[in-house]
């Protein structure tokens, strides 16, 4: 990604925010869980019921799977998320959300892309976490031939300077939501149109 890119989406997406909403570390984590092939505004609805009864290790563990999963069922892959859910807040229980990669993947439904997100959105940590609409948007543009979030994420860490890694994950996927769509992309009037190895073919 050239440095001019980089400043079109800064100046687009300037200050960018997690659209995810949480209060505390914890929260984040079982937002980031439930996000996982679901929208931020059921997610957001879903937290919102949830973190009012339960929003500790030891009170989510105290619900159930049961319960857990009939509160979170709108969010899709309910029940593999409950299960993971229960399992990883029991293993909070007496202890913070980790700060380390290796810690927290190995949490029970904690994978590359959730960590990264808690690392860099919760710790301040150097992590680029990629979702579908990054992983689109990095190929269309030309940035990374890759087949995989994973090898995505890889390939702009090698291409982008860490200082912009923050910021930059989370303007990529507005720009993803907003312009750079899966189906019936908004091409003509993308502001990263020039240089755009897609768009430019159009």
């Amino acid at each position: 990604m050239t440095k001019d890119q980089i400043k079109i989406l800064s100046k687009l997406y300037p200050n960018p925010k997690p659209t995810l909403k949480w209060n505390s570390p914890f929260e984040a984590l079982i937002a980031v869980m439930l996000s996982a092939q679901c929208t931020d505004i059921v997610v957001n609805r879903i937290t919102r019921d949830l973190f009012a009864i339960a929003n500790t290790p030891g009170k989510i563990a105290a619900l159930g799977q049961a319960k857990l999963a009939k509160i979170i069922k709108p969010c899709g892959l309910w029940r593999m998320k409950s299960k993971n859910i229960i399992a990883t807040s029991q293993k909070l229980v007496n202890q913070e959300v980790p700060s380390t990669f290796k810690e927290l993947t190995s949490l029970p439904g904690v994978g590359e892309k959730t960590a990264q997100v808690i690392l860099t959105q919760i710790w301040g940590k150097p992590a680029f976490p990629v979702d579908t609409h990054i992983h689109r948007v990095a190929n269309r543009l030309g940035i990374c031939k890759t087949k995989t979030p994973t090898q995505t994420s890889a390939c702009l860490k090698r291409k982008i300077p860490e200082q912009y890694w923050h910021n930059l994950h989370l303007q990529m996927i507005f720009h993803g939501r907003d312009t750079c769509m899966a189906r019936e992309p908004k091409c003509e009037e993308c502001a990263l149109k020039e240089g755009c190895k897609y768009g430019g073919k159009k």
